[in-house]
């Protein structure tokens, strides 16, 4: 299969790098000069050091015009942008006419009076006509890029693109489950980067195992309750990219979204802390999309409410936990 990847950041990477053991793969920057240098290095130091990309994994840098050019060319085209570069990757893909997938999980930001959106919202948008899913679940590029065992889900309305995803992605080290449940599959991806969020203050506050043991539970109820609102099914919170993605993001260490949970809690600004990452960390940008959609729908989230008051300097981290904490009782289902 003939698969051109549209991002060279880390998970970009990661996955071009695994499927070039058995497909034909380009990966294309952006920057014409990461590309070169990747290319005669066999490495993404900026994004993914240490990690020799294979010589089958072809690296091909240039302008946006490139993009369609490409795409003709593959049967399989894959966007790894940041959330806020997906709605023009997928108007420049829109007359593609083989699948394509996004790996970015989160919710566009808010437009004026218009609610952020997740990926399949902007697809719906910008090329209605497209064949097109995304590619989640608990997966760090470091540990997909060293062949590491994981599993992702493909989630899809076409089962077009969900066989395109597995035939692509699925092999020994990597295990790739299909799903139709759009929405589930990318709210869940969504939210859990704001709870990690929380969770990373939790531990950096030094609270306890029993502290991040309650914030993930009620995290995940709170997910699920925006999911099932936004017309998900709750069984798909209990697998990979809800409960699954949930848990790796907030406990592993390699986690940018909890970094950035455990610096505020050290005193860091959240400029210090989103600058001292060198990565996109997507629960920053898209905790007030998922707090506005959440208040719109009348779903209760209140650790996700915390973690923009915290975000927007309204609360100090203590007191984030300490309003928590006050809540009135109130029946656990």
């Amino acid at each position: 299969m003939k698969i051109v990847v549209f991002g060279a950041g880390a998970w970009g990477t990661a996955l071009a790098a695994s499927a070039a053991a058995r497909h034909e793969v380009t990966l294309w920057a952006r920057d014409p000069a990461q590309a070169a240098a990747m290319a005669a290095g066999r490495e993404n130091r900026r994004y993914l050091p240490g990690v020799a990309l294979p010589p089958a994994l072809a690296v091909h840098g240039g302008t946006t015009a490139d993009i369609a050019s490409l795409a003709r060319s593959c049967e399989l085209a894959v966007i790894a942008t940041p959330m806020a570069g997906l709605r023009a990757m997928l108007a420049q893909l829109a007359a593609h006419d083989g699948p394509v997938a996004w790996l970015c999980k989160g919710f566009e930001a808010p437009a004026g009076e218009a609610d952020g959106l997740l990926g399949h919202e902007v697809k719906a948008q910008v090329a209605p006509g497209l064949a097109a899913g995304v590619l989640s679940g608990p997966s760090f590029a470091q540990e997909v890029a060293r062949g590491q065992p994981t599993a992702l889900v493909a989630a899809s309305d076409s089962a077009a693109v969900r066989s395109a995803l597995v035939a692509a992605f699925h092999s020994q080290q990597l295990r790739v489950y299909a799903n139709d449940d759009v929405a589930g599959v990318e709210i869940g991806g969504a939210v859990k980067n704001v709870l990690a969020i929380a969770t990373g203050l939790c531990d950096g506050l030094q609270l306890g195992l029993n502290a991040r043991a309650a914030l993930i539970t009620r995290g995940l109820a709170e997910m699920t309750r925006l999911g099932v609102a936004l017309g998900a099914r709750t069984e798909t919170f209990m697998g990979l990219s809800g409960l699954g993605d949930l848990v790796l993001t907030a406990t592993g260490d390699l986690s940018r979204n909890r970094r950035v949970g455990l610096l505020l809690a050290q005193g860091a600004s959240l400029a210090q802390a989103v600058a001292s990452l060198g990565h996109v960390a997507e629960g920053v940008y898209c905790a007030r999309a998922v707090v506005r959609r959440a208040a719109h729908l009348g779903v209760e989230m209140p650790i996700a409410r915390a973690v923009v008051a915290l975000l927007d300097g309204e609360l100090e981290p203590c007191a984030a936990v300490a309003d928590l904490m006050a809540r009135d009782p109130v029946a656990e289902g």
